[in-house]
């Protein structure tokens, strides 16, 4: 049902970890298309063997760049995107799955509620690393591990319709190898309509939290923030704040942000912090 878009760079084990939480605690099958940056530890033999489909480019390219590499060879009418150091823990798509179908149409951004050791929407430690990553515990208690519904989303793993995909295309290659481009193609979306932007609680992934841009040999980080104020005149900060009301319980579809004078203020603040950077 879904296409599930996981970029990889050199990250076998973890990669292998998601790949079988996929395949063993989804309730459908769904295409799953691997982007190999490089995969010198193995990873490109791997899903050779497999016969997973993947694209592959011989260096890292980012995170961008392989999204959108592997988004052209998806033949399914729903986007996953994930990244390769999450465990989809049992049930998460029937959630997603009763979630569009409620919706019924193609206007939403919908993700996950992350489970992570130190940081994310549940702080719920199963291990930092694969090597102390404790499943067991993870799966007897997953369950019981409460959020809710939130609104403003912007992290992976996020669903949508390969319709708005394309309409919106994909990620913008500027923002590699990644910061900020997924509050950028939030902001492709509404500008393209899009209201919904809701986190499931029920949709629950572990997260080890960014093992790829851990590592001293990946690409430099990008200066995404000051990406996103030039190409749209405001802040992500901004944005997320009065536009997606990220962090915040999730109460319908969003709305224009109201004129107010903090607004007004926050927002002439972002076209001097424009001005500056020019």
């Amino acid at each position: 049902m879904f296409s599930i878009l996981i970029p990889s760079y050199n990250n076998l084990n973890y990669l292998k970890l998601c790949l079988n939480s996929i395949l063993k605690n989804s309730i459908n099958n769904h295409e799953i298309i691997i982007h190999v940056n490089e995969g010198s530890d193995g990873t490109l033999k791997y899903v050779k063997d497999k016969k997973l489909k993947y694209t592959f480019s011989n260096k890292n390219v980012g995170l961008c760049t392989a999204i959108n590499k592997s988004a052209k060879i998806s033949s399914k009418d729903y986007i996953l995107y994930s990244h390769d150091d999450m465990y989809f823990c049992p049930g998460w798509d029937k959630h997603l799955i009763n979630e569009v179908n409620k919706i019924g149409h193609d206007d939403f951004y919908l993700s996950g509620t992350m489970i992570e050791p130190n940081s994310g929407h549940i702080i719920f430690n199963c291990g930092e690393t694969i090597e102390t990553f404790d499943e067991n515990k993870l799966l007897l208690n997953y369950d019981n591990l409460t959020f809710y519904d939130h609104q403003g989303t912007h992290f992976a793993p996020h669903l949508v319709t390969k319709k708005m995909w394309n309409r919106v295309g994909g990620f913008s290659e500027e923002f590699n190898p990644g910061i900020a481009s997924d509050p950028d193609f939030n902001m492709k979306l509404w500008n393209n309509g899009v209201r919904i932007f809701k986190g499931l609680e029920n949709f629950k992934v572990y997260h080890f939290g960014s093992i790829t841009s851990r590592k001293k040999n990946t690409l430099k980080q990008n200066k995404g923030d000051k990406t996103f104020l030039k190409k749209w005149g405001i802040t992500t900060k901004f944005f997320k704040k009065h536009y997606l009301k990220s962090k915040t319980k999730y109460s319908g579809p969003l709305s224009k942000p109201k004129i107010t004078l903090n607004f007004l203020l926050e927002l002439f603040i972002c076209k001097i912090k424009k001005f500056l950077i020019f």
